[in-house]
């Protein structure tokens, strides 16, 4: 499980990356650097958009186009054309917000969190956007949101908050009302924990900003592997591929000075590696908005 790098991208904050079945390719996007990219598995093929603001998540909608995350709002995204649509307005009364991490889960609907662009007041909260357009908070006073997910039968969801460097649990009901909200894993230094992904074995998948790693965790919370990098700052996995066996990774310079920057070339690129166990299917937004 050796990282290789496939495409030296730079990202000042490459974030939320997630495979394209249907079209054989890597989205991913670039926060800071406001663009959108997307490659083939071996990096190849590779195409980008400029965002009209930093876009925390860019996700598969079931009826085409791409749900992006936007401070204060949702829009369609059409990479054939390049047209964006609007979709839906939120937290219009908290201007220092921006969306971040997001995920579609089994039923179709949109996870995703908002937080502070400054990274200091716990103005952000976890949303769950419904195929009926219904938007709910299912959590609220986090710095940082992160890492929404589900375990294979869908009764438990993961949620991060990066700052208490703590990744919760919570009970799922096929409705998406949560409960009994627990500490799942609290992480071990260096670093901080950033985007989480679940493997078909019900293991958490766990990127470390500032660890230089990706740690897997048992459905006990157990650390049972650990993927070194050659960067310090990993943000999110994705699994793809034909057998959803290849896992690729995005990384981030966001706050390397100068000297850590030279030291780590390839900080802000994407990277991949195989392994054993493969992810689970990347879902749809099946909302009509």
């Amino acid at each position: 499980m050796q990282p290789q790098c496939i495409w030296e991208l730079g990202a000042k904050l490459g974030e939320g990356p997630f495979w394209h079945a249907a079209e054989a390719a890597l989205y991913l996007v670039d926060i800071k650097g406001q663009r959108l990219h997307r490659c083939a598995e071996d990096g190849s093929a590779r195409q980008s958009w400029d965002m009209p603001a930093e876009t925390g998540f860019a996700l598969p909608m079931a009826d085409g186009g791409l749900v992006c995350g936007l401070p204060g709002k949702l829009l369609r995204f059409s990479p054939e054309t390049g047209e964006f649509t609007p979709l839906l307005q939120l937290e219009t009364d908290i201007p220092g917000n921006r969306l971040n991490d997001g995920y579609v889960d089994s039923q179709g609907a949109l996870w995703f969190g908002s937080m502070d662009n400054g990274e200091s007041a716990p103005t952000g909260s976890l949303y769950r956007l419904s195929i009926d357009g219904t938007l709910q908070q299912k959590d609220s006073g986090i710095i940082i949101t992160n890492g929404p997910c589900h375990s294979p039968d869908g009764r438990t969801f993961y949620h991060t908050d990066t700052l208490a460097k703590v990744v919760y649990a919570y009970d799922a009901a096929p409705d998406g009302c949560l409960s009994n909200k627990r500490e799942f894993v609290r992480t071990a230094e260096p670093g901080h924990p950033d985007g989480s992904v679940v493997d078909a074995e019900g293991c958490v998948w766990v990127a470390m900003f500032g660890g230089a790693r990706v740690d897997r965790y048992s459905p006990q919370g157990e650390v049972i592997d650990t993927i070194a990098f050659p960067c310090p700052n990993v943000t999110k996995v994705a699994f793809g591929g034909a057998d959803l066996r290849t896992v690729f990774a995005t990384t981030a310079w966001k706050g390397m000075p100068d000297e850590a920057r030279a030291a780590h070339p390839l900080a802000g690129g994407v990277f991949s590696f195989r392994v054993e166990t493969p992810g689970q299917q990347q879902h749809k937004y099946k909302g009509n908005l």
